[in-house]
């Protein structure tokens, strides 16, 4: 569990620089420099003490909202917004809770971009580190609190300030740190070093951004250690937009000491990849680390010291810093995971089969009845294996998809439907081949499946090694084949699970989790309401939904109740 309070969130208190703020901050000490509360909506209140702005259930209604809009600005190179915000609710976990939402409203365009999203409440201030890719467009921040269900609910804004570079570079002179923070260790952990610290004797006599005993730094040392491989993590913000290019910091340790000093990333779902270890420097100042760092989906940086006992000396660490261009200045084209899927309605994209036959065909049927039409539109193209009609028992018809290079997370997605099988055995199946053909392993195959339904399957995957996903559909004998339909394959970078994943375009929703940024204008017998299943008019409808082909559960009208029998409708 990541705990900034003890060691670092209490400095995010004491932000600095609240007179000299660039465009697009404000510490709200005495105004709210240039954000105005929306007429329409709900005010946000100053603080009569200043510094932070609120809003709660003691002046509105849950379900109200208040919104922020801050004037025109511009940010042609990469900057990083932070906000440090506070939800608070009251006790238990409310249904519907308190959400804090950011959005950028870009000049001439008609909507706004929704950048980032937060629900969870807490008991001390949180720091959001969002990343803003340059843009010669003139744009407005739009900060929207959303009050949930509780007699006690608020949201509350301490600061927002806008900075030039990325929100993973760090010199450790401001007190909020940048957004690093420290997972709490009962024995080792990393500290602030420098300024008016000198109370361990690991401190060193100057920092590297300063050459000053007066400039800061992040140490970890070795006085408390009490067993074996004790690890101490200083853990970054989460990128918020793709970035790739050469990450670089400075740190010393004392040589000739037991320990451990690693760089590695972690991505949502909790997967971890070491980029960089130290070996024994070659001088006791502040030593240069270059390393390539890549994140083409929300990752965070960790730097980690493991100490094997209490001597084990020190590690500072300083200056951390991003460059776009690789650190040995080569330029590679970025890969486009949408290259690497197809709906089929013009051809078969990057798609291909064996030379030995085409076990793979698309087609376009009318939908009736009996049928659905593709799964994009209902009227366009999508794959049919017809094995049914080929001439060898045991065929196997595979389709290859380009290849997808080695050491990133995907998230392969597609729809599938199958007719006139007696067993789902093996009917379609999804393998990772290398680049050279040679079977890796399989990774998805369809057990049980509704006939003629159109189904969504989701599938992770991570290899060190570029490959190839291949749909392999089979047919054992001529008696116990029928249709298998392949539509609508998307790729993309970062697991499909994960709770951080980049957010889609705006004005995209699937409804699966939450109405996203969709609101009503007002709520009454003829709302839009959220369902899985069929519609509750018999006849009417669809059977399932567009996205995922979900048919297990049927809705009910929203005053009824689901009991524990129905727990296959999360969320409704």
């Amino acid at each position: 569990m990541l705990l900034s309070a003890v060691l670092l969130a209490m400095q995010a208190l004491q932000l600095a620089g609240a007179l000299d703020l660039p465009a697009g901050s404000c510490a709200f000490e005495e105004n709210t420099c240039g954000f105005d509360s929306v007429y329409a909506f709900l005010p946000w209140i100053l603080n009569e003490e200043g510094h932070y702005i609120y809003v709660d259930t003691s002046f509105a209604k849950p379900g109200e909202k208040a919104v922020l809009l801050s004037s025109d600005l511009q940010a042609e190179e990469w900057s990083c917004l932070r906000l440090v915000y506070q939800i608070t609710t009251s006790s238990g976990s409310p249904s519907d809770p308190s959400r804090l939402n950011l959005y950028v409203r870009f000049q001439d365009e008609s909507f706004d971009r929704l950048l980032w999203s937060a629900k969870e409440p807490s008991d001390s201030w949180l720091i959001a580190s969002l990343d803003l890719q340059n843009s010669t467009k003139k744009f407005k921040i739009l900060v929207e609190g959303v009050l949930g269900q509780g007699s006690t609910a608020s949201i509350a804004l301490f600061e927002i300030k806008m900075t030039t570079g990325y929100c993973i570079e760090c010199d450790f002179e401001e007190n909020h740190l940048c957004g690093f923070v420290n997972r709490w260790n009962p024995n080792v952990n990393w500290f602030v070093g420098g300024g008016s610290i000198r109370n361990s004797p690991s401190v060193l006599l100057q920092d590297h951004t300063l050459k000053s005993e007066l400039g800061h730094y992040m140490y970890v040392d070795s006085v408390y250690v009490k067993h074996f491989q004790e690890v101490a993590q200083l853990i970054s913000p989460m990128t918020t937009a793709p970035m790739s290019g050469c990450l670089s910091f400075y740190y010393r340790l004392q040589q000739g000491n037991d320990n451990s000093f690693s760089l590695y990333t972690r991505d949502g779902a909790g997967l971890y990849e070491e980029l960089w270890k130290t070996d024994q420097p070659e001088s006791a100042a502040w030593n240069l680390a270059e390393v390539e760092f890549s994140a083409p989906y929300p990752m965070e940086v960790i730097f980690e010291v493991a100490f094997n006992g209490p001597k084990g000396g020190y590690v500072a660490l300083d200056d951390i810093s991003f460059s776009p261009v690789s650190c040995q200045n080569r330029t590679e084209l970025p890969f486009s995971a949408v290259e690497a899927g197809c709906n089929f309605e013009e051809d078969f994209c990057n798609f291909y089969q064996d030379k030995e036959g085409s076990g793979w065909t698309r087609v376009k049927v009318k939908p009736n009845m009996y049928r659905a039409g593709d799964h994009t539109s209902g009227n366009g193209y999508y794959l049919l294996a017809n094995t049914k009609f080929t001439s060898q028992p045991g065929y196997i018809g595979r389709l290859y998809g380009p290849s997808l290079p080695g050491n990133l997370q995907y998230c392969l997605r597609f729809y599938y439907a199958i007719y006139g099988f007696l067993k789902m055995s093996d009917t379609l199946a999804v393998y990772i081949f290398e680049e050279n053909h040679v079977v890796q392993e399989k990774i998805w195959s369809v057990l049980e499946s509704p006939r003629g339904v159109w189904m969504q399957a989701e599938i992770t995957f991570k290899k060190p090694m570029p490959t190839k996903v291949v749909f392999m559909s089979l047919c054992k004998s001529f008696w116990d084949c029928g249709l298998v339909a392949l539509d609508d394959i998307t790729v993309e970078l970062g697991g499909c699970s994960s709770p951080e994943r980049l957010l889609p375009p705006p004005g995209e929703c699937t409804f699966e989790q939450d109405e996203c940024a969709f609101t009503q204008e007002r709520r009454n017998r003829s709302s839009w309401h959220r369902r899985r299943g069929e519609t509750p008019t018999s006849y009417t409808g669809p059977k399932g939904d567009h996205t995922t082909g979900a048919t297990t559960c049927t809705s009910r009208p929203p005053t009824w109740r689901m009991d524990k029998g129905h727990s296959s409708c999360p969320g409704l």
